[in-house]
């Protein structure tokens, strides 16, 4: 740990965009949970480019989330509804359905930033309602979403029988 406060501004944050590019996402996320000691709240700073999205559309089986909008506007797609956000704004998103789907979009002409807060319930199942996907993922005892102990992208339907594999 590196002491109880970090300040936004000397934090180094991560590419989160699909490799080569995109159109549609570009943003940095920059986690620092562990950087002021806690271990059962997520925080991560992140910034979105002007007409990106920093991450898809997605609900959380497992984990609530909150957004603290700093800087900049966009819209919040929450649900089957958008909403206008600007700096000051908190956007909820509780654990649930697709009727919880939740994803920012920078709308506006400079960078979007804001702070993610969420829960951190392990194992965790993100559905992806624009895509028809879900990841299911344990991260202990690995290091974070990207490098879980057990992380699996797929979509309903296309799963192994239960006995699949096993000496019957």
């Amino acid at each position: 740990m590196s002491g109880p406060v970090k300040n936004v501004a000397d934090m180094e944050g991560m590419p989160m965009a699909p490799e080569g590019g995109s159109e549609r996402f570009g943003a940095t996320v920059a986690p620092f949970s562990e950087a002021i000691g806690l271990s059962r709240l997520g925080a991560t700073f992140i910034t979105v480019e002007p007409g990106k999205r920093g991450f898809p559309f997605h609900n959380h089986l497992a984990n609530d989330e909150m957004f603290v909008v700093l800087e900049g506007e966009g819209t919040y797609r929450f649900g089957d509804a958008e909403h206008p956000i600007k700096a000051g704004d908190v956007c909820g998103a509780p654990r649930g359905g697709a009727d919880t789907a939740h994803q920012i979009v920078n709308t506006g002409d400079r960078p979007l930033k804001y702070v993610g807060i969420s829960t951190r319930q392990d194992p965790e199942v993100v559905e992806y309602p624009d895509s028809g996907k879900y990841a299911a993922l344990a991260i202990w005892p690995g290091e974070g979403f990207w490098r879980a102990h057990l992380r699996v992208v797929g979509r309903a339907g296309e799963s192994l029988d239960y006995w699949d594999g096993e000496d019957l």
